[in-house]
């Protein structure tokens, strides 16, 4: 059964929330039949699966097509569409595209950083709206954890409440020290997803190409639950292999017997 954005509120202090990205439909689709009840289709997605060098190159049209193909992956869980690098500029930009993500499937959208002219203008749409604060890709310099020092803590708390209070009915946390997370998870009222934020938060979230151990390069906060990379590899060479001695395709006429036309 998807859950609707009221009731993964409700889930703060009560049972933690699993949360993974997924930009394809045969991965959403193991996911939703793995239980998962929210898929982010974040825009990570230019990174890890498009191979730009920053997410700040993902467009409007990229995340409607990866939504869409999401969607129809898992029809019965919840789906966060990210709002990319510019499209929420102005309350007005991001309601139009906030809408457009709707359209392509989302059931909430997230944006980055305290941007309270545009939760508010989402949230009396009608529209559900995930906050993000911490590390924030689209604008940060480097990735190095955010938060460090007393003044950028403060900001970052003060980020997250003004989010809060602008109507977000989640944030997403990231990679910041664990003691600020669970500072930050403790005042506010809506659940906290935690990405590198350490386990005080009220979920989790992971791309799910670290989890899956597909690419070359992973942050340290994530792990790899598999080595699919290798994988791929593997059936590459095996496949290369196969084709130069000419034992493919006649393996597999022997073993089913058919000869294909």
């Amino acid at each position: 059964m998807k859950l609707s954005a009221r009731s993964l509120s409700k889930l703060k202090g009560v049972k933690p929330i699993t949360m993974l990205t997924a930009y394809n439909c045969p991965v959403a689709r193991s996911l939703e039949e793995a239980g998962i009840p929210v898929i982010l289709v974040g825009d990570t997605v230019g990174m890890v699966e498009m191979g730009f060098e920053s997410t700040r190159q993902v467009t409007i049209e990229h995340m409607e097509y990866h939504i869409g193909a999401v969607r129809r992956g898992a029809p019965d869980t919840h789906i966060i569409g990210d709002l990319p690098f510019g499209t929420d500029k102005d309350a007005n930009t991001a309601l139009v595209n906030a809408r457009r993500l709707i359209a392509a499937g989302a059931d909430s959208v997230k944006l980055e950083g305290p941007n309270v002219p545009a939760i508010q203008c989402l949230v009396q749409d009608g529209i559900p709206v995930v906050g993000h604060a911490g590390l924030l890709p689209q604008t940060a310099s480097s990735f190095k954890q955010a938060g460090k020092t007393a003044p950028e803590a403060q900001q970052i708390m003060e980020g997250a409440k003004a989010i809060e209070g602008a109507g977000a009915f989640m944030v997403v946390l990231e990679h910041i020290p664990y003691s600020l997370a669970g500072r930050i998870t403790q005042a506010l009222s809506a659940p906290t997803i935690g990405i590198g934020a350490g386990p005080d938060c009220d979920g989790q979230v992971l791309v799910i190409n670290d989890a899956l151990g597909l690419g070359d390069y992973w942050p340290p906060f994530s792990k790899q639950y598999a080595y699919v990379s290798q994988t791929v590899l593997d059936v590459a060479r095996a496949f290369s292999k196969e084709v130069e001695s000419g034992e493919f395709p006649n393996n597999i006429i022997r073993m089913t017997g058919t000869h294909w036309k």
